[in-house]
């Protein structure tokens, strides 16, 4: 009898198991697939689909690895300008003018594949489109008038202020004010040296090996000045700009770092015995560290003001709070031996800490500052942005702009190359304390 209810226990235990498991089987997929249904409508991924320019994501992605060359008559004036794009144009020295355009009376630009865009007397313009036909266009005050039928093709827009024909040789738009037609052309043209440099268009084996080019300064040393002074590329800026960024982070850092330290010993149980002082230090902890640096940022700017050092600032007040968490945990766990040891010699109780605590610590505290100093570099380019400093400035700068997108890759390229520098050194110095500390 005992053996017949064992086993129909054992058989009631088994069949309830599984019917948890089957239920589980059924339910957790059913909550992950309800999360990614809620995700779905609400972040309104139908309206983002909607709402995707694909052609604009085109454009600015091969904007940021070509450069725009513009040909732009000023209607009114009927005067021609020929430069390079972006905010700061770098225009053609009067006389000259890119190979692509000719004439006189009549300035033609062959753009390639049989793309030609023609300036006629006044404000008339002529585009040939190869499997469209001709455009005409000419503007009568602010007014744009043109050939086009009613139903044009995607790639031109058209109303009667503005016309905007993009071709895969280049875009052309005509407003009242001007005619304008952009050619890519592929590379970060004027990168090292202006128009008004010397050194433009010179091979780089004449800069080194061959005879002065500027009579006034070796070629080294002019070929230097230039690039370092580019007024279209700022090099000189983005340094200092760089320089910002990377002090920011280790103003923040280590400033907490400071302050965190003799905080946390007052926040660890060991060294702090009075139980309401130790929760108002962890409370103060949990508080500053629990509001995100960007907050901090917008709040110290009202107080401060911009400027890298209340973005080092916000930094600093994050940190404090993540670094005396971080430290008084460290200090719970030190070995009472050590400083059992040093209290043996008759030392007080600070010099028990010094020479007792600290050491046992050191390599743990310096390779957590090490990591938020490498994330910190990241955290200030975003903190520059909205404080107005470092490199995060110049990259919000470019955005705004929506015309120096190649100057967005470069900051780009330039800020992951800063993390991975960081990155790089931060885990050596890592490494070496832990070696150290074995």
């Amino acid at each position: 009898m005992s053996d017949a209810m064992t086993l129909d226990t054992a058989k009631t235990d088994i069949s309830a198991l599984f019917r948890r498991k089957r239920l589980t089987a059924f339910a957790v997929p059913s909550v992950i697939l309800a999360y990614f249904v809620y995700i779905f409508f609400a972040f309104d991924i139908p309206g983002l689909a909607q709402r995707a320019d694909w052609d604009n994501a085109v454009t600015l992605a091969s904007d940021s690895w070509s450069h725009k060359v513009h040909v732009t008559r000023d209607n009114s004036s009927g005067e021609m300008e020929y430069s390079v794009e972006g905010e700061r144009k770098g225009n053609y020295p009067d006389g000259q003018r890119p190979a692509w355009v000719s004439g006189e009376d009549i300035v033609t630009v062959d753009l390639g594949g049989d793309h030609v865009v023609r300036f006629l007397d006044g404000t008339a313009t002529e585009i040939e489109i190869p499997g469209f036909g001709l455009v005409e266009a000419r503007t009568e005050g602010r007014t744009v008038l043109t050939n086009l039928p009613e139903a044009v093709p995607e790639w031109i827009s058209v109303s009667d202020r503005r016309v905007g024909i993009t071709t895969p040789e280049g875009r052309i738009t005509i407003t009242g004010s001007k005619t304008e037609v952009f050619n890519y052309f592929p590379g970060w043209e004027l990168f090292f040296f202006t128009f008004e440099s010397p050194y433009h268009g010179q091979p780089a084996t004449r800069i080194l090996f061959g005879d002065r080019i500027d009579p006034e300064r070796a070629n080294i040393v002019g070929a230097v000045q230039d690039f370092w002074n580019n007024a279209m590329w700022r090099h000189k800026d983005v340094v200092w700009a760089i320089g910002e960024t990377i002090l920011m982070a280790f103003l923040g850092t280590f400033g907490a770092a400071i302050i965190a330290l003799p905080l946390a010993f007052l926040g660890a149980k060991r060294f702090a015995p009075v139980q309401a002082a130790r929760f108002g230090i962890r409370r103060i902890f949990d508080f500053v560290r629990g509001v995100d640096a960007l907050i901090w940022t917008v709040v110290l700017a009202r107080a401060f003001g911009p400027g890298p050092m209340t973005g080092a600032l916000a930094i600093l007040v994050t940190d404090t709070g993540t670094f005396g968490k971080i430290f008084s945990e460290a200090l719970e766990n030190v070995e009472e031996k050590q400083i059992e040891g040093v209290q043996s010699t008759g030392a007080k109780p600070l010099q028990r800490y010094r020479f007792g605590v600290i050491p046992q610590v050191v390599p743990v505290l310096l390779s957590q500052i090490l990591y938020f100093l490498e994330s910190n570099t990241r955290s200030a380019t975003i903190i520059g942005a909205i404080t107005g400093g470092g490199i995060g400035l110049m990259l919000t700068q470019a955005i705004q702009t929506q015309k120096d997108w190649e100057e967005v890759a470069y900051y780009i390229i330039l800020i992951v190359l800063m993390v991975m520098l960081m990155d790089w050194v931060s885990g050596k110095l890592r490494a070496r304390l832990i070696k150290r500390s074995h």
